[in-house]
């Protein structure tokens, strides 16, 4: 199949609409940490620590999944430079290394959503009881 400036371009929708679900989720979870720590000045309580050491490594996946993302926009801007000016083997091969960013990008979306899970879990059982 030959790479024409079509298929990456393709991508562009994606991983822009990919980016701004990974904000949205960063800026959620840098509004709850304000909040945290603000409760954490006023209780000290070590259950608000704990839930902000998870929020620290939510935060940064959420960090990584935006970098490979970009790293994946990147290269299909790339892409297509190199599909412009006829250096097929290239392309294709950059195009392969920004579908795989892609995917590492969304993986570590499932990780986070997973932890995301887990947290809101904790907090329905606390209130359960």
């Amino acid at each position: 199949m030959e790479l024409t400036l079509s298929i990456p371009a393709l991508l562009f929708p994606a991983i822009s609409l990919t980016m701004l679900a990974y904000n949205a989720r960063y800026l959620a979870i840098a509004a709850l940490i304000r909040q945290l720590h603000q409760k954490y000045l006023e209780t000290g309580s070590p259950a608000i620590a704990l839930q902000v050491k998870q929020l620290r490594k939510r935060l940064s996946i959420i960090k990584n999944m935006q970098a490979t993302a970009i790293f994946s926009f990147l290269l299909a801007v790339i892409t297509m430079s190199l599909i412009y000016v006829k250096l097929s083997f290239w392309a294709n091969l950059i195009f392969g290394v920004s579908l795989l960013a892609l995917m590492v990008s969304l993986v570590l979306s499932l990780i986070e959503v997973q932890l995301s899970t887990q947290a809101l879990s904790v907090q329905l059982k606390d209130m359960e009881r």
